[in-house]
């Protein structure tokens, strides 16, 4: 078994993915989200890999070391495909997923579309359903927090995120979780990432590709915000910090309607948007014990 974390390039969607992993065995593979890298992994690959998996953590399309799709997609479609493609490239038929943020994003449909290639599903800080698109209409504390999607929009984003060496994603990560005392060794992988100028304007350009097209055509978010999703035919897990000050835990009421194999919900309390680095020996407990149920 490979003890020791490794670093290679694998090549899936017309794109050189930069990954870590560790162990061998079955795969889970852990996809991350803003701002944050594959880095966000470091406390779950080692547990993973110790108990018998082959744990990967790529860096997701655009975010350095991973190369910039050269179409410029960073639509659902194409994160999807990225997962999907990944699980090919790493030489399997199938893989237990773990999607954070954008990566539950990425996870979420990959899940849906093609249940017999996903053992089971595990998510963090990101709701599946109506419910988040509902209350960016509906719901004003959830406008408040969501304030950097429209932001992003301007073109003056990527010179303010990256002012005074980031220190705009300092106050992000104090934001979404208050509770967190990380450190500057924590964050400072996120920041040399973001020294690469197009992997900073690739990790906006999602929240340009799907909030930008809301603003332009709000009719279609509003009736994609009535319009169920695909149902996940995957025994599935979400894990919540409490304290979440990006996207609201209480917009996970309702989403076991779309989980017909089960969703079991874990809130962590004392924990926010980063629960997975925040709680990791929590965490790692809580992923362990649904992947062996």
């Amino acid at each position: 078994m490979a003890s020791q974390l490794e670093e290679r390039t694998v090549r899936a969607s017309n794109i050189d993915f930069h990954i870590l992993e560790m162990g061998e065995g079955p795969l889970v593979l852990c996809m991350h989200g803003f701002p944050d890298t594959a880095h966000s992994f470091r406390h779950q690959l080692p547990a993973l890999a110790a108990a018998g998996y082959h744990a990967v953590a790529p860096y997701m399309r655009g975010y350095a070391p991973t190369g910039v799709p050269l179409d410029g997609r960073y639509d659902g479609g194409a994160l999807t495909e990225d997962v999907l493609n990944l699980i090919d490239a790493l030489g399997y038929q199938e893989a237990v997923l773990f999607g954070h943020d954008w990566g539950a994003f990425a996870v979420y449909p990959a899940a849906a579309a093609a249940p017999n290639r996903v053992r089971k599903l595990i998510t963090a800080a990101v709701p599946y359903g109506p419910s988040f698109l509902t209350a960016l209409a509906t719901n004003y504390v959830q406008q408040r927090r969501s304030w950097y999607m429209y932001f992003f929009q301007a073109a003056l984003a990527e010179a303010a995120v990256s002012r005074d060496n980031f220190s705009f994603l300092e106050r992000i990560w104090t934001d979404w979780s208050p509770g967190w005392r990380w450190t500057a060794a924590d964050i400072e992988p996120v920041k040399q990432c973001f020294r690469t100028p197009a992997a900073l304007s690739a990790a906006l350009g999602y929240y340009r590709t799907t909030i930008g097209a809301m603003m332009k055509v709000p009719g279609d978010a509003i009736a994609a915000a009535a319009t169920p999703p695909p149902p996940v035919n995957v025994p599935s897990m979400i894990i919540y910090g409490r304290d979440d000050g990006c996207i609201g835990a209480d917009l996970l009421e309702g989403m076991e309607a779309f989980f017909p194999k089960g969703l079991r919900k874990e809130i962590v309390e004392g924990a926010g948007h980063f629960v997975h680095q925040e709680k990791p020996e929590l965490v790692n407990r809580l992923v362990l014990d649904f992947l062996k149920s």
